[in-house]
């Protein structure tokens, strides 16, 4: 077992379990016909990775910043590539997310997925194993297997199920991230040149020349500024959003967006950290862009999904700003962001599915003054929306909080304009809230949410509440990985 890695505490390989019992479920449900037990296989498998996602969150130690759960196995010795897995208080809760996230996109897709649904539920639990593979990988070329993995269920995804521009969007998106693929791969081979390995811990903080560094940073931030999306690369999300059925759309932005960010954390900041405090300004200037950018274009929008959409290219400049903000504060409140924002947004892209199904329109005229047709639905998505932008008590505000901080403490400038961003969320979101509680009232007759709608929201909702209330347990499990990684950057910052 290399050096990095602490020996798994427990008497199986959970990290390989979590990783390939969506592909099980998915063998069980390639001998299937009947649309019904394709369904609840698909669902059973969800929540039995949900489980052991459950069991790893309560085995892990967040007192170590090694990477804990290892397992280690030889793939191509002549090559040195290994099968090597390992989390981290980074990882654990981006595990955890994906984990709770994927349940509520086969629930949302009940009745609303009624072609191909054996097909739309594998590659539902396909993107589950990629996604949960990217965040266990320790190894550059299995996390790029998985990074790449990611691509075709997704693509399908929008492309069969998705709305009427469903072409261009799909393409749209498979071009963008294929682009940023290519110069992740090409920062992977110059690593491994130098290293003569493709070990990701061992990659890390090694003394390489500012001018590699430099090379290897932007490489790796186009790859994942693309997928963040941060501006100017976000032009590919909203069409992908809004075509995107509502799994699709909970997937993307729960779960995919993270990517980038975590990328950032966990390749960017600590093999490239000269490049990266010398690339920080810049940045950080266009997170405040996007913060900005996609609180004005928001305010604009009559498209609910596109509205939530953009909505997400500003909560992610919150995620990239605090990031290189370089301070604990601005650490932990990412991290927070992220959970948070995959967490709300999915949210709200349920909430949209759920009215979508009855009224068949996503325009927020047509859904306006459902507050007496459907009020536990209002209900709902009322909390979703005041924690979007921020409302004290809420989840989102927690994170928010701690970005703003470390933003004014290290620029007073970045700062303001990050406020007047969370000023606007404030603004788009209660005149989205307010048209449909109170909007004008036809004489619909809208059923309000059944029992299986309500048990897909209601997880989500606690989680709102309990982090904005009580966060604590959140940061407890990464502030030790991330107190170490700027203690490490510090040193190797010059």
């Amino acid at each position: 077992m290399e050096k990095y890695l602490i020996m798994n505490p427990l008497d199986f390989p959970i990290l390989s379990t979590i990783i390939f019992l969506p592909l099980v479920g998915i063998a069980l449900i390639l001998l299937m016909r009947g649309e019904g037990a394709v369904k609840v296989t698909a669902l059973f498998t969800s929540i039995a990775t949900l489980f052991f996602s459950l069991v790893l969150y309560a085995h892990f130690d967040p007192q170590t910043p090694l990477f804990q759960f290892g397992e280690s196995l030889s793939w191509i010795p002549r090559y040195q590539i290994h099968y090597t897995l390992g989390i981290d208080g980074i990882t654990i809760l981006l595990i955890v997310l994906t984990a709770l996230i994927t349940p509520a996109c086969i629930l949302c897709s009940w009745t609303a997925i009624a072609d191909r649904v054996k097909e739309f539920m594998i590659c539902v639990l396909l993107m589950e194993t990629a996604m949960i593979g990217v965040f266990c990988s320790l190894d550059f070329i299995l996390f790029y297997v998985f990074w790449e993995a990611m691509l075709i269920p997704m693509y399908l995804l929008i492309a069969v199920w998705g709305g009427p521009q469903k072409d261009y969007a799909s393409i749209k998106f498979f071009i963008y991230t294929l682009f940023g693929s290519v110069f992740l791969l090409v920062a992977i081979i110059a690593l491994y040149l130098v290293n003569g390995t493709f070990s990701i811990p061992e990659a890390m903080f090694r003394n390489y020349t500012f001018n590699f560094q430099v090379w290897v940073f932007l490489a790796f931030a186009i790859a994942f500024a693309i997928k963040v999306p941060m501006f100017p690369f976000h032009t590919w999300l909203p069409a992908a959003h809004t075509e995107a059925p509502t799994a699709g759309s909970v997937l993307l932005a729960s779960v995919l967006l993270k990517m980038g960010t975590y990328g950032f954390l966990r390749f960017s900041l600590p093999i490239t950290p000269a490049a990266s405090f010398a690339f920080a300004p810049y940045v950080v200037a266009l997170s405040v862009i996007a913060i900005v950018y996609g609180g004005f274009v928001c305010l604009s929008q009559t498209d609910m999904k596109k509205l939530i959409a953009y909505s997400s290219v500003a909560h992610m400049g919150f995620v990239t700003l605090g990031i290189f903000t370089f301070t604990t504060l601005g650490f932990e409140g990412a991290m927070l962001q992220m959970i948070n924002h995959g967490v709300t947004t999915g949210a709200l892209f349920l909430s949209v599915g759920i009215v979508y199904e009855r009224t068949h329109s996503r325009e927020i005229y047509d859904n306006a003054g459902l507050g007496r047709i459907m009020p536990v639905y209002v209900g709902f998505f009322g909390l979703f929306a005041i924690s979007s932008f921020g409302f004290p008590g809420t989840n989102n505000f927690v994170g928010e909080l701690y970005v703003l901080v470390s933003t004014f403490a290290w620029n007073k400038t970045a700062g303001f304009l990050a406020v007047a961003g969370a000023v606007l969320a404030a603004a788009y979101m209660l005149r989205l809230l307010k048209a449909i509680t109170w909007g004008r009232v036809d004489k619909r007759e809208l059923r309000d949410m059944n029992l299986r709608e309500v048990i897909t929201l209601l997880p989500l909702g606690v989680f709102v509440l309990w982090v904005g209330i009580f966060p604590r347990p959140l940061v407890r499990m990464m502030e030790n990985t991330l107190g170490h990684l700027l203690r490490q950057l510090q040193g190797f910052s010059h």
